[in-house]
């Protein structure tokens, strides 16, 4: 899990830390998540799903604290929970879709 937040953290470092003003563009934040669904989607192919969601979730909200939190005005943290909370829903759906269709054994019952 903590790789996986290490990786996002990373990919966030690498497609949005160029940008020093400004909104972002929108090819770095494409790039940000088509890499960050490459990731996640081998991570939950593998079973490893807790690790996809948490970790890429932790990592994007470090990342995005550490970048933003310069902000005075302290909207910074409205941002982070955007970031936080999107995550974390993407990367849940995500992971239960790579899941759902990948093959391999599933649990007992299903």
């Amino acid at each position: 899990m903590l790789g996986m937040g290490v990786v996002a953290a990373g990919l966030w470092a690498s497609w949005l830390g160029s940008t020093e003003s400004g909104p972002y563009e929108v090819w770095q934040v494409a790039g940000l998540v088509l890499s960050l669904l490459v990731v996640v989607c081998g991570a939950a192919f593998r079973r490893r799903v807790v690790a996809a969601v948490a970790g890429t979730t932790a990592g994007l909200t470090v990342a995005a604290w550490y970048d933003w939190s310069d902000d005075s005005s302290g909207l910074f943290a409205v941002g982070v929970a955007m970031v936080m909370l999107g995550s974390l829903t993407a990367t849940t759906l995500v992971s239960t879709l790579v899941r759902y269709v990948a093959p391999g054994p599933r649990r007992a019952g299903r």
